[in-house]
């Protein structure tokens, strides 16, 4: 009989027990259950990630983050295999939702945002609608571009482009027709021919560079080349081009050999040797042609938008009415310098006392614009002269302006020292102030008059995020506002002691601090965030309705912009390393076809013209190609380094924050009094400082600098700067100043030696009187 030691010992209950050895172990099937059962007891809650840290190659950061084996681990053991993923997900969801109020409750005004991901359609016009914009535009001339037109649109057949040369006629005919694709993705030239242009001045006139031709035109399609970010090119290669092709570098050229490929300026001649491109050559029959695709059928019909994603919960819109094509006409064919239909406007908009800000935004633009400054009187500029417009809004962003407020606009710039220079008749031709009226704006927008005001209550609207303002507040009259002294808030001082305060007794003046009724952001805790969601509907009303480009008022021009008023497209440019556009530089043309889409779709979305939003209008309708996007080296050259990237190899000069403009680091503040103005970006053609309202240009002289016309106005800036010092009797010892100037401070004493006539501009113009 068997022992009973090869039988397993039953409980008192019947089941079996478990087996132990004699040192009391419990014992296992298998040496894999062992293995599992110890590895999950040890298993860590956290794993070393190790991730590259931008711009430091020979490093890496590691991080721990937490392990999902683990946490799954638990999850299944304690609620089982089906309910713990489930309650996993539940959790992890839940914390999402959570964190993200969290930050849009408590966050900052300024940096509060919408999430992207899961973003849906914004498209509300057909296939049919958008390839009549795309014809329209191009027939204008808005296109001189070879870039590839989107499969999308649909276009069955190539259009002419008359902003386009056409192809010259080959020596030997070929018999070879590429075969007919599905759709057309190019566009066919039929605009006179490009002369590239070698741009440098001749000895011995090689102390500044020389001003653009006037009729020239920059080659975008070449910038991008160079400079797009997506494909790799640096920021400090890019201005090299910028500054070599425009003959910036004139008198410092270093570069040896031929620079055909950096050569991006070209003049438009008349055609000659072309083909005619109306007359197409009778094509050679070829085998097994390309057929188009069938398009989709939807309950026996064919449904011509098959492919679109429509917004959710909205129709189709009716045909979008458009007006007929413009001509395009060359520089060289115009009756007058000026073209009626392309006008040179410069737009800016500002809210509030006029500061340092919108005072060195106007001095960059006289120092470095074509307006003829460098004639007298009675002589003629044979040029078309671009005017810079500056929209006051006088009050908060939500008030209505009263029967009164362009008198006393004009009453307040005269006794702004920061404003009042302006208004010298010196500078009446090319520099006016405008009244800014959001009702009569829209109003005069032909997509919005009969249907803005049903959005009334949701009109500032900033990617979604939406302010309120309640009916007493939008009625609120901003009299009170212009009425008290523009020069007593003339000054930018950084002490907190300058700032309005709020009200705190029981009268009827409004909160000055409080969101609604501020008038322009006086520090960064106070942020006048309904005057930035105004001015990003301002821009695309500015540019619908009278044409030009539009510049926020934290910009500052570096170069003349004539090349780019030859380019006849509309653009902006790109969000630092996403493919998003940033506004901050808007060229649209007047009444276009883009213009008309862009209204009505965003009439459709809540009126929200935050640029974000406005990428996604382009992309969902694929009319990104008519919005160019243009590279930030050639508008905003510091952004992609204070974002850590390219840092290994920087542009001059190297701002790792945006701050490093206004307060430049120690062992880099030798460079801005070595190198001056021709060392700022040279090659771009304006700087972006990214708001920073509240700090002075020129902490040591905040105040306008100006020479002997502009001295009443000195005094009255220099005595509220420096109230316990009287303006008659203040000295200025070179011991008071600031040691190591900043960028700042550079170029804003560069721009007021011009207007005190002891320097030319930057192409060697000295101001005439």
């Amino acid at each position: 009989m068997a022992s009973s030691n090869y039988f397993t010992p039953q409980r008192g209950n019947g089941f079996l027990d478990k087996s132990r050895l004699t040192n009391a172990l419990p014992t296992y099937s298998s040496a894999v259950s062992e293995k599992m059962h110890r590895h999950s007891r040890s298993m860590s809650w956290t794993v070393p990630v190790s991730v590259s840290i931008p711009g430091v190659r020979s490093r890496r950061l590691r991080l721990f983050m937490p392990n999902p084996s683990r946490v799954h681990q638990i999850s299944v053991s304690r609620f089982g295999r089906r309910r713990g993923p489930i309650l996993l997900c539940l959790v992890l969801l839940a914390s999402i939702v959570t964190v993200c109020s969290f930050a849009r409750r408590f966050g900052a005004e300024e940096k509060q945002w919408t999430t992207n991901f899961g973003e849906s359609s914004t498209l509300v016009f057909g296939r049919d609608d958008l390839r009549r914009i795309w014809k329209w535009e191009i027939d204008s001339g808005h296109y001189p571009s070879n870039a590839k037109i989107p499969e999308q649109v649909g276009l069955s057949a190539p259009p002419l482009n008359p902003a386009l040369p056409p192809r010259k006629v080959p020596t030997i005919p070929s018999r070879f027709r590429p075969p007919p694709g599905p759709v057309a993705t190019t566009t066919r030239g039929d605009g006179p021919r490009r002369v590239y242009l070698d741009v440098q001045s001749q000895p011995p006139n090689l102390a500044y560079p020389p001003r653009p031709v006037p009729g020239s035109v920059a080659d975008l399609d070449i910038i991008m080349d160079n400079c797009d970010f997506s494909q790799g090119k640096y920021v400090r290669d890019c201005l090299e081009v910028l500054r070599i092709g425009a003959g910036l570098d004139n008198g410092k050229r270093l570069r040896r050999g031929e620079m055909d490929e950096w050569k991006y300026i070209y003049m438009e001649q008349e055609k000659e040797n072309f083909t005619d491109p109306f007359i197409d050559p009778i094509p050679i029959p070829i085998a097994n042609p390309i057929a188009p695709p069938r398009p989709l059928v939807s309950g026996g019909e064919t449904d011509p938008n098959a492919g679109l994603r429509k917004k959710v919960g909205a129709d189709w819109e009716t045909q979008l009415p458009l007006r007929a094509p413009l001509q395009h006409t060359p520089y060289s064919s115009l009756p007058a310098p000026c073209d009626p239909e392309n006008p040179r406007l410069f737009h800016m908009f500002w809210t509030g006392p006029f500061t340092d800000k919108p005072y060195l935004a106007l001095l960059s633009f006289l120092f470095t614009q074509n307006v003829g400054l460098h004639l007298k009187d009675g002589d003629v500029l044979n040029v078309c002269r671009p005017e810079f417009w500056m929209w006051i809004n006088p009050g908060p962003a939500a008030s209505v302006p009263n029967p009164s407020a362009l008198s006393d606009m004009y009453e307040g710039l005269k006794t702004n020292p920061w404003a009042a220079p302006f208004l010298h008749h010196r500078f009446k031709d090319v520099i006016k102030f405008k009244l800014w009226n959001t009702t009569d704006q829209l109003d005069g927008i032909p997509e919005l008059k009969d249907e803005w005001r049903e959005l009334r209550e949701t009109l500032f609207n900033s990617g979604g995020h939406i302010v309120s303002v309640p009916p007493e507040k939008s009625q609120s009259k901003s009299a009170e506002v212009s009425s008290t002294s523009a020069i007593e808030d003339s000054t930018n001082s950084t002490d907190a002691d300058t700032s309005t305060k709020a009200s705190s007794t029981g009268d009827n003046k409004p909160d000055e601090d409080d969101m609604l009724n501020r008038t322009g952001s006086k520090s960064s805790s106070s942020y006048d965030r309904l005057s930035v969601i105004l001015s990003d509907m301002a821009r695309f009303v500015l540019c619908h309705r009278f044409g030009g480009i539009y510049l926020d008022a934290d910009t500052i021009f570096l170069r003349d912009w004539e090349e780019l008023w030859g380019w006849k497209g509309a653009f902006a440019y790109r969000w630092s390393r996403l493919e998003k556009y940033n506004t901050a530089v808007l060229r649209m043309n007047k009444n276009s076809a883009l213009g008309s889409f862009l209204f009505r779709t965003a009439l459709k979305n809540g009126l929200d013209f935050h640029p974000m939003t406005v990428s996604r209008y382009t992309k969902d309708a694929y009319l990104e190609g008519l919005l160019l996007r243009l590279p930030d080296a050639m508008f905003d050259s510091a952004w992609l380094n204070t974002e850590y990237y390219q840092r290994e190899r920087p542009p001059q000069p190297y701002f790792q924050e945006f701050s490093d403009f206004f307060d430049t680091p120690a062992q880099a503040s030798a460079a801005p009094q070595a190198l001056g103005f021709e060392g700022f970006f040279q090659g771009a053609f304006s700087y972006h400082f990214h708001n920073f309202w509240w700090k002075p240009f020129d902490p040591s002289r905040n105040w306008p600098d100006l020479g002997p016309k502009f001295s009443a106005g000195e005094r009255a800036a220099r005595a509220a700067a420096e109230p316990d010092i009287d303006p008659e009797d203040a000295t200025d010892r070179v011991a008071d100043d600031k040691r190591d100037l900043d960028w700042a401070t550079v170029l804003k004493r560069t721009f007021e030696s011009y207007i005190r006539g002891e320097r030319p501009n930057m192409y060697g113009e000295w101001l005439q009187w």
